[in-house]
């Protein structure tokens, strides 16, 4: 299962590299990292995606305590949050089909940044699913580059469960 880790640490030279090195030791991997300063001074917000079970990521977050500038480690995995994704994604187009690619990235409310006679770069903004969907409806034109941000998390102070409301209105949806 993979595990979404919000750690705020001090805005400090080497905090990135002692927090790498301490999963690199342990032979453990980090999928997504996104690192920036929050609204306290001299405060950042590391959100990253680990992959592993209850117990790894249990002690990863011990690991994690016992270094120095780590103020606080919280496993949002199943809590209700908000998440976010950044991706800028370079495909081929030609003049039969760019209206076509162009009608795509509308409906995911995307927005072209870039054109040229054989290419559009799009931004997308949204959730991981929406993000893969996206890559999946534009893979057919051909995509030339990706760059892609790590997720961002916050929680949600409603403590409103989307994915749960998901799950519910398709249940209903499907019932009538």
């Amino acid at each position: 299962m993979k595990h979404t880790l919000s750690v705020l640490v001090e805005n400090e030279a080497g905090v990135l590299t002692r927090i790498a090195g301490l999963f690199a030791r342990r032979g453990y991997n980090i999928e997504s990292l996104a690192v920036g300063t929050t609204e306290q001074f001299g405060v950042s917000r590391i959100t990253m995606v680990v992959p592993g079970d209850d117990r790894t990521i249990e002690q990863l977050t011990k690991q994690l305590y016992k270094l120095i500038n780590v103020l606080k480690v919280q496993d949002i995995t199943t809590t209700p949050c908000i998440e976010r994704e950044l991706m800028l994604i370079k495909i081929n187009v030609n003049s039969s089909n760019r209206s076509e690619a162009i009608e795509i990235v509308e409906i995911f409310r995307a927005r072209i940044v870039d054109t040229s006679e054989e290419s559009l770069t799009v931004e997308v903004v949204g959730d991981p699913g929406k993000i893969v969907a996206i890559i999946q409806m534009l893979n057919k034109f051909g995509i030339r580059e990706i760059a892609r941000t790590g997720k961002i998390a916050l929680t949600r102070e409603s403590g409103v469960n989307t994915e749960y409301l998901k799950t519910l209105e398709a249940t209903v949806n499907n019932a009538v």
